[in-house]
């Protein structure tokens, strides 16, 4: 499932659509992935055959016109090697680019890093696709640094461990404590689900039969289509850090943000303080100025 939050004049694939696969108007060239997990030089060959991989990706391209090519942005955690495989891609004037080989093990901290640097280099003009984020909370802390969209297995996924996406964060259907709990999966939700099942109906579901995990499904999907929305809504309204600040008030309504995100904000210009604990906050802000000393030494 591809996210389009920004670029209002991109189209997304929609999932069941006839010919998604024969005629997509948007193409991804073949990369090689490697584990961010892993270091060494295979890292650095992963990169450059990538960038190879992309000349006879757009050397073999007959449409054009009605086709879009996106490069992929890859390197593993190397600043380094992120950086010339973006310079790379980015001299060769693609209709957008992706941020690859990420949401594979590797640490948040690094996570926000890889995705902060190539969107800031990336043109702003044209679609930043960082591939397989899907966690709620990872498409907003990426929307603030810059990118455009994603796509995920993770709110099918989920469902069929008995998973509900909720403003909160999860509710997980298969506990006992929803057993006999008559309200829906989620009171503010307008979705099919929430308007007829009871979280106790989904909980005797989920636990024998697969139609528990399908409408599931059908809620997680709903509630990120709602969450790209009002995403989208709240930049072209120039109520972005408004609509931050709302959505991790809800997820952390104690304060305790995770220093990831507090560090990741502070590098977008979003000032969270007035939902984040003043002990986390000031922390975060620590981290980031030692990290800007740091950067301003190296150079």
């Amino acid at each position: 499932m591809f996210l389009n939050l920004v670029s209002s004049g991109w189209k997304a694939n929609a999932p069941n659509t006839r010919g998604i696969y024969s005629n997509p108007n948007i193409i991804m060239a073949l990369d090689d992935v490697v584990k961010t997990t892993i270091t060494g030089p295979r890292i650095e060959e992963a990169m450059y055959r990538t960038l190879r991989w992309i000349d006879r990706c757009i050397a073999a391209h007959k449409r054009p016109h009605d086709q879009n090519l996106f490069g992929i942005v890859q390197g593993g955690l190397d600043p380094v090697l992120r950086d010339i495989c973006v310079r790379g891609l980015v001299d060769r004037n693609l209709p957008g680019y992706a941020i690859g080989g990420l949401a594979g093990g590797e640490d948040k901290d690094s996570f926000w890093r890889v995705v902060a640097q190539c969107t800031a280099t990336l043109p702003e003009d044209k679609p930043r696709y960082v591939m397989g984020v899907g966690y709620p909370l990872d498409i907003v802390v990426c929307s603030a640094l810059g990118a455009d969209m994603y796509d995920c297995v993770y709110p099918t996924r989920t469902a069929r461990f008995g998973t509900a996406l909720v403003p909160e964060g999860v509710l997980k259907l298969k506990h006992r404590a929803m057993a006999e709990d008559t309200r829906p999966i989620d009171p503010t939700c307008a979705c099919m689900v929430c308007k007829n099942y009871t979280r106790a109906y989904i909980h005797s579901l989920v636990t024998k039969d697969a139609m528990g995990s399908q409408l599931l499904s059908f809620h997680n999907l709903y509630y990120m289509m709602q969450l790209s929305k009002n995403l989208h809504s709240s930049i072209v309204q120039g109520k972005f850090p408004e609509f931050v600040c709302n959505f991790l008030q809800k997820m952390f309504p104690k304060g305790d943000i995770p220093e990831w995100v507090c560090n990741a904000m502070e590098v977008a210009e979003i000032d969270i303080s007035s939902c984040c604990a003043p002990f986390r906050y000031i922390q975060a802000t620590k981290v980031q100025s030692n990290l800007n000393e740091d950067e301003i030494q190296a150079v």
